[in-house]
């Protein structure tokens, strides 16, 4: 592991699982697809349990793409999932974006969905990242931004959740509002031809309601993210049962309503 690299915030425990295996191209890659022909060379950084590494495989038939992350534990359920779509122009392996073991110039897209905002050194990480692309590829570079996040109707224990959220995060080396900031790094990096977006997802009917107010609810009390914060002094259990049961509160109201506001970067090398 690289010093730069930082912690981690969340794990993969189920409730987290939920959320990373409901990410598909469409609804966390959009920026990027038109992007894509089919015989391109993909690297797809913090891959997980690779849902989103299968859509950019089907969207590249007649190239390769290669999936890495830091947890070689996830990397098993990534292969099961390119296996199970017949995707065999596909590899997995274990990668530190701050220090990738791939030659110059390997790879037409690199590509990196909620990675930045983990990392100890983002601008190294994009550096890194354009550095095995090849000249006239592409860097792309997807965040979520914590404090850009909007709902309704407000509650206080919401308001606890995403201060909460922010402190355990910065203590593990990491910057929760990393969307903001993707242009800035990716000029620090040496990019000159960057297009920055933004796009979001929105939890509103009830089934949405239920599962991501369910999935943070259930994630506040049970992953790595909930033992960091009461190790780290951030808060206590009983702290975190109150913010698990405003999730609850929030996702049963029939007006409730959820925006993920993501930054993003197309950076041409």
């Amino acid at each position: 592991m690289s010093k730069d690299t930082a912690v981690y915030t969340h794990g993969h425990h189920e409730s987290v699982l939920r959320s990373h295996t409901w990410r598909t191209a469409a609804n966390s890659a959009a920026y990027l697809i038109g992007s894509l022909t089919p015989g391109m060379t993909v690297l797809d950084i913090g891959c997980g349990p690779g849902t989103i590494t299968a859509d950019l495989a089907a969207l590249v038939p007649d190239g390769h793409v290669t999936g890495v992350d830091r947890a070689p534990e996830i990397l098993d359920q990534a292969r099961a999932t390119a296996a199970a779509r017949g995707l065999h122009h596909t590899d997995f392996a274990v990668a530190d974006v701050h220090d990738l073991d791939f030659p110059d110039d390997s790879f037409d897209v690199v590509h990196a969905h909620q990675v930045l905002q983990h990392v100890g050194d983002p601008v190294r990480a994009l550096s890194e990242m354009r550095r095995v692309t090849r000249p006239g590829g592409l860097v792309a570079v997807r965040d979520a931004d914590y404090a850009a996040m909007v709902w309704y109707p407000g509650a206080p224990g919401l308001d606890d959740w995403l201060d909460l959220y922010e402190r355990v995060a910065r203590a593990g080396g990491g910057e929760p509002d990393a969307g903001r900031r993707l242009k800035s790094w990716a000029l620090a990096a040496g990019f000159t031809d960057v297009t920055a977006s933004a796009s979001t997802w929105c939890f509103a009917t009830e089934e949405e309601r239920a599962w991501w107010g369910g999935l943070w609810a259930d994630r506040t009390v049970a992953s790595d993210y909930a033992d960091r914060a009461v190790v780290g002094g951030h808060t206590d259990r009983a702290g975190l049962d109150a913010v698990a049961g405003a999730w609850r509160e929030w996702s049963a109201a029939p007006d409730a309503w959820f925006s993920v506001v993501h930054g993003e970067v197309l950076c041409r090398v």
